[in-house]
């Protein structure tokens, strides 16, 4: 919206500063930020209110979450109010990338919304159906890759890029958009997964998302992709400002998601801010680095995964409990002790994902 003030920059000046990706990437953090943290304290007493109960505890989870019982869910919306109200206000509207990711976010979110919503109304902690919810992920997460496919350059949209090496792509013909629905649901699963404990998974979301933003800056700039060798992708420089939307909402979340936590953002965030980064990645064809900035999630993922199919081949547990987090609780590691060594293993990843965009 405010973009639009750039065509009033021949008669004033200053207003040319809107056409800058970088100030509008700093205006979306700024007012992601001030918006949840102005409506925060009220969304936070209304879901207190409707929800009475609160989020359901599972019974054979570590006993010290018990305490916790009470404490409302569905804080994504908090996020998500943030991060579409300060991209629909910072970034350019003409931009079909902005479009699909805020899309496929909000349709996620959506998902996850019904998901609380079924745990919170019948106080279990199991909600919407595994297969079902799957089904509609992958389905937008295909429309969504095949969208952005559309918009590419011939012989690259449905290539897949290699990290650490300049003029290595994998051309996949229509399986891109496999791989695009396995990314993009999967990065939303996967901060599911970690959405565990106070403040355990916004963090990592907030590195990898100002990380992306980074790329999606350098990846729609021509002539930094140039210097760095990195492959161009016209327009993808505005998600920056999505990135940076979804920073500023993380850090006004995180304010009253801080141990003890006030809300929980519950599947309503997770799913969706999970979503946004496989989107975003599908979008600068950076699929493997997200793996790479987000392997805090992907090791969340891997220890279900593996829990799940050693039980079910030799009956025992590779893990105390999955996921992994809640593993290192079981082990008598305080719940912020957790927290706080699983952001710095987020920082380190993220770092090694930078890397990536030099060693060439």
């Amino acid at each position: 919206m405010l973009y639009e003030l750039v065509t009033f920059s021949d008669q004033f000046s200053p207003l040319n500063v809107f056409r800058y990706i970088t100030f509008r990437t700093g205006g979306a953090i700024m007012t992601a930020l001030l918006f949840v943290f102005l409506f925060g304290p009220a969304i936070i007493d209304l879901l207190r209110i409707k929800q009475g109960k609160g989020q359901p505890i599972r019974e054979d989870g570590p006993k010290t979450h018990f305490s916790k019982k009470g404490t409302p869910t569905m804080g994504g919306l908090m996020i998500l109010a943030g991060v579409m109200v300060s991209t629909l206000l910072w970034a350019n509207w003409s931009n079909p990338y902005v479009w699909i990711v805020l899309g496929v976010t909000l349709t996620f979110g959506a998902i996850g919304f019904y998901d609380d919503y079924l745990k919170v109304t019948k106080q279990t902690t199991s909600g919407f159906g595994g297969k079902g919810r799957l089904g509609l992920e992958f389905a937008i997460a295909g429309v969504a890759t095949y969208a952005v496919m559309r918009l590419g350059a011939p012989g690259f949209a449905d290539a897949l890029t290699v990290p650490f090496f300049k003029n290595v792509i994998i051309p996949l013909g229509f399986l891109f958009v496999v791989l695009g629905m396995l990314v993009i649901a999967g990065a939303g699963n996967a901060v599911n997964l970690t959405d565990g404990l106070d403040g355990l998974a916004i963090v990592p979301v907030m590195i990898a998302a100002a990380t992306f933003g980074l790329i999606a800056y350098l990846v729609g700039n021509v002539r930094f992709s140039q210097y760095l060798q990195i492959h161009y992708v016209a327009g993808v420089g505005e998600l920056a400002v999505i990135c940076g939307a979804l920073v500023g909402a993380g850090l006004g979340f995180l304010w009253f998601n801080a141990p003890p936590a006030m809300i929980f953002m519950g599947d309503t965030g997770s799913l969706a801010l999970g979503g946004a980064l496989g989107a975003i990645a599908v979008a600068t064809k950076h699929e493997i680095v997200l793996a790479i900035v987000g392997g805090l999630f992907v090791l969340e993922t891997l220890s279900v995964l593996i829990q799940v199919a050693s039980f079910k081949l030799t009956g025992r547990r590779v893990f105390r409990m999955a996921p992994l987090h809640h593993h290192f609780e079981q082990k008598g590691w305080h719940e912020a002790t957790v927290v706080v060594r699983f952001w710095i293993i987020a920082v380190v990843l993220a770092l090694i994902g930078l890397a990536t965009l030099k060693l060439r």
